[in-house]
């Protein structure tokens, strides 16, 4: 069998301009050599690409984006920063393709630059970052952003951002000092996608938008897991019949981004089958090596290997 091409979808990289507009400090703000990654769309980002065996990584405006602008700044900051990731991307030589960065402080305007994104600029869907200013994204005032994605047939990523402040206080503020990570990857940012992905499913949107498509990273933010008893206790008396599981595997696709963990991975093929799984790293937060040799020894068919490094990817984002 030719060996597969590998694409990672959840690579990030940051735009001078959305970035001088973040309030908080970053692990980027810490790390040189993160932030020096994170600014490098050229020699390096394409050398450690080759040095690992990726073919070609889908860039992604790392979080915050453009998610806690006003709307007046978000809309032409948004709009700069994609017609800069086109130049990139046109310039890469296949090596780079891209999710737009949207303007949610202004639902209509961030339907509009998907649009614009996707039929002017190539682009293969957004990536969304967390809450829009404080409000979870199943709030019907964002719909106009996934009704347009249904009618584009491109997905929406649903990556993870810093918690809301009052989860933050309640939940993790005494144990920051010694763990700041566990506010971010270590739990944090599993716990609020998760919520938000849930929170989808329960407020009719995919009832709305029978074709949406939605992709959540770290092996789907361990919803996977977890389906099986959330359908079950949503069944319970007193609960709106809802097919939650069924609706999830529907309409979710995941990817292995940051999660290079073998039996979570066997979960999610369980509960999802190999055809919703997508290859990433999570690039420069995690790096390229130990990603792709993970990879090669997940003990699948070389079918099933070769559609979870490209052939769903191909498939998804009509590549």
């Amino acid at each position: 069998m030719v060996k597969p091409q590998v694409i990672a979808l959840e690579e990030h990289y940051f735009d001078a301009e959305v970035a001088a507009h973040f309030k908080e400090g970053g692990p980027e703000a810490r790390l040189p050599a993160l932030r020096e990654r994170l600014f490098d769309v050229g020699e390096r980002r394409l050398k450690e690409m080759d040095e690992a065996g990726i073919d070609v990584q889908v860039l992604s405006h790392g979080a915050p984006a453009t998610q806690r602008m006003d709307a007046e700044t978000a809309i032409p900051v948004a709009r700069r920063a994609n017609d800069k990731l086109f130049r990139i991307k046109n310039d890469s030589g296949g090596r780079f393709e891209a999710f737009a960065a949207l303007p949610t402080a202004d639902p209509k305007a961030a339907a509009d630059e998907l649009e614009r994104a996707v039929a002017k600029l190539g682009f293969k869907g957004a990536m969304i970052h967390g809450l829009a200013n404080g409000v979870f994204l199943d709030d019907q005032r964002f719909w106009p952003i996934f009704e347009r994605a249904q009618a584009l047939d491109v997905p929406i990523y649903m990556h993870p951002a810093v918690p809301h402040p009052a989860v933050v206080e309640a939940y993790y503020k005494d144990y920051l000092k010694d763990f700041p990570g566990l506010l971010t990857a270590a739990w944090g940012f599993t716990v609020e996608t998760a919520t938000q992905a849930i929170r989808m499913v329960l407020s009719g949107m995919f009832e709305a938008y029978p074709r949406l498509k939605i992709i959540l990273g770290h092996l789907g933010e361990s919803l996977p897991f977890s389906l099986w008893r959330i359908d079950m206790a949503l069944q319970r008396q007193g609960n709106r019949s809802t097919p939650f599981r069924d609706c999830f595997r529907e309409h979710f696709w995941i990817t292995t981004s940051g999660n290079f963990s073998t039996p979570a991975l066997l979960c999610c093929v369980m509960e999802l089958g190999a055809d919703r799984i997508l290859f990433s790293v999570d690039y420069p937060f995690v790096l390229n090596p130990p990603a792709t040799k993970w990879a090669q020894d997940i003990p699948f068919s070389p079918e099933d290997r070769a559609k979870i490094l490209s052939g769903n990817a191909r498939r998804l984002l009509r590549l």
